[in-house]
């Protein structure tokens, strides 16, 4: 952190791609220049995924963070920021990450949308068949 005065890492989710930088500080969170609060909408379940990794690690107060995130929906964009703050704890202090991994923040969630194929109406779901 001495060079570049921060530490920051990649989490992915979905689509979404978030850029998260950790800087000391007193635990204020900007998400594409706003306050958290006000790009979630004030959504208590996306502030309690921003804050797990913080809050697991007791680590809330100690550091003010920024992000840029792009691609995907709101909760594609949560869950990414999520996956890159523990990504940046880690970076941080390599003792946080057995707590991370227990609590799977490490571990990039695979899950995407499944591509619509040939023949079908979605992924899966085929027209209904007719006898006559």
């Amino acid at each position: 952190m001495a060079e570049a005065g921060y530490i920051w890492s990649v989490g992915r989710r979905k689509t979404a791609v978030a850029r998260v930088r950790l800087y000391p500080g007193s635990g204020k969170v900007t998400v594409n220049g706003r306050p958290a609060t006000d790009y979630f909408g004030g959504r208590a379940i996306y502030q309690q995924t921003l804050f797990e990794p913080l809050r697991l690690t007791g680590t809330q107060e100690r550091f003010d963070i920024t992000v840029r995130v792009v691609g995907g929906g709101v909760t594609g964009q949560a869950g990414a920021i999520r996956h890159g703050i523990a990504r940046a704890l880690t970076r941080y202090d390599e003792d946080l990450r057995p707590t991370l991994k227990q609590a799977h923040l490490l571990t990039r969630d695979a899950r995407v949308k499944e591509r619509k194929k040939v023949g079908l109406k979605r992924a899966r779901k085929a027209p209904q068949y007719t006898k006559r």
